[in-house]
């Protein structure tokens, strides 16, 4: 059995991307899960961690490691304190993103295939092909047939 203590663990993997600057570690990964996904995310001030998303089939939980993050949700924006927790559940009424400053371990069930929609960008995202689309382009099934 592999163990991780999530407040001594050193994230490395890190984006560069502006406006969603964070270092993170894959925790389920290296504690060998199939089932479960975990990640800790450290976050400075003023970044984020993904787009404002939902997931069309998977449950997240998100857990305050510490600091005091600003979450975004569909009831509006809070800040977090060490401790707290929150579950996104599948649906536009788990849609959330985070803001620094503050650590966070995320855990999700592992259930592929999936689907992440950005209502702000209006696009979706599925997994595993990581191709992303825009919902306006959507057409009907039976085009083309």
């Amino acid at each position: 059995m592999r163990r991780i203590n999530i407040f001594t663990l050193a994230p490395s993997l890190e984006s560069s991307r502006e406006g969603y600057r964070h270092r993170s570690a894959r925790v389920g990964a290296e504690l060998g899960a199939e089932k479960i996904g975990g990640s800790v995310y450290e976050i400075p001030e003023g970044e984020s961690t993904f787009p404002y998303h939902f997931h069309h089939g998977m449950e997240e939980w998100g857990i305050v490691i510490d600091g005091s993050p600003t979450l975004r949700s569909p009831d509006g924006e809070r800040q977090l304190t060490r401790g707290d927790v929150v579950c996104f559940p599948p649906g536009a009424v788990g849609a959330h993103q985070f803001r620094g400053p503050g650590r966070l371990l995320m855990i999700s069930a592992n259930r592929l295939p999936e689907a992440a929609e950005y209502p702000d960008s209006n696009k979706l995202g599925v997994m595993p092909a990581r191709k992303v689309f825009r919902l306006g382009d959507a057409t009907d099934y039976w085009e083309g047939e």
